[in-house]
C-alpha cells in the first residue's frame, strides 16, 4: 500500500495515545482539492421521515466529517468505515486496503433544512475530488475512494441521475469515478476519529488539506454554512 511522506496512520496512533506533537511535521506541500462550483441535481429525494441518513465516502474522514459539521440541517454527521464487515471496522485493519472498506460519513439530518441532494451537490463541489480514483490528495489506496452508500431505492436514483447530469455538464475535465452502492452496514470510527477537525484545527493535514474545504463550504453554499459546528459529542438525533 502506497502511502503519503506525510504518514496519516502515524499520526493517527499519535493522536491516540496523547502524544500528537505538531511541530514534528513537516509542512506538507499539497493542498486541498479545488473546489468547483456545480448545478444543483436536477432530481431529488423525497423525505420521508423527520430524520434522513446519507452516507458517503470522499478520502479521509476527518475532512469529510468537518464539512458536513458546519452544514445547516445536518443534526449528526459521524465519521466511521463502510464496504466491509464488522470484524475489520477498525482503522488498523481499514489503513491496510483490503478489508472492501472505505472511511466514510453517515450524516443524520433534517429534511426540512437540506435535502439528500443538496448534501449530494455540496459532497461533490467542496467536500473531495469525484474524479480521483482510489485516492484523495495525499492519501492513496481503495479506503480513500469516492463512494455513495445508498439506503433505498429512490437515493440509488438520485445519486445516479446526479453523476451522469455533472458528467454530461462536464463539470470536470475527467469524469467522475464515483462509486454507488447499497448500504450494508456502516460502523463508527474510534472515539479520536471524531470531531477530529475541530479538535485539531492547527495540525498540518487538517490546515492544508480540510480547512479549506470548509472555507470553500461556507464561500460556495453560503445559505447552508453554519459557523458552530455540530459535533458528535452534542449530537442530539430523532430517528
Amino acid at each position: 500500500m502506497r502511502r503519503s511522506t506525510f504518514n496519516r496512520l502515524s499520526l493517527c496512533v499519535a493522536t491516540a495515545v496523547g502524544a500528537l506533537a505538531i511541530a514534528s511535521f513537516a509542512v506538507p506541500s499539497y493542498a486541498a482539492e479545488d473546489a468547483v462550483i456545480i448545478p444543483a441535481p436536477a432530481m431529488d429525494a423525497q423525505p420521508s421521515g423527520t430524520t434522513e441518513t446519507a452516507v458517503i465516502a470522499g478520502g479521509c474522514f476527518w475532512g469529510v466529517q468537518g464539512v458536513f459539521q458546519h452544514t445547516k440541517g445536518v443534526v449528526n454527521a459521524v465519521s466511521g468505515y463502510a464496504g466491509g464487515t464488522k470484524s475489520t471496522a477498525n482503522y488498523s485493519a481499514v489503513s491496510t486496503g483490503s478489508t472492501g472498506h472505505a472511511e466514510a460519513v453517515e450524516i443524520k439530518y433534517d429534511p426540512k433544512q437540506i435535502s439528500y441532494g443538496k448534501i449530494l451537490q455540496i459532497y461533490f463541489s467542496v467536500a473531495h475530488d469525484p474524479t480521483q480514483l482510489n485516492r484523495q490528495g495525499p492519501d492513496s489506496g481503495t479506503q480513500y475512494r469516492s463512494e455513495i452508500f445508498t439506503t433505498s431505492a429512490e437515493q440509488k436514483k438520485v445519486a445516479e441521475a446526479y453523476i451522469a447530469q455533472l458528467n454530461a455538464a462536464k463539470a470536470w475535465k475527467k469524469p467522475i469515478v464515483t462509486k454507488i452502492s447499497a448500504l450494508q452496514g456502516f460502523f463508527p470510527a474510534e472515539e479520536y476519529h471524531q470531531d477530529y477537525l475541530t479538535l485539531h484545527p492547527n495540525q498540518p493535514y487538517i490546515v492544508y488539506n480540510d480547512l479549506p474545504k470548509v472555507e470553500n463550504l461556507k464561500k460556495i453554499f453560503a445559505q447552508n454554512y453554519i459557523e458552530k459546528p455540530t459535533l458528535v459529542s452534542s449530537a442530539k438525533v430523532t430517528n
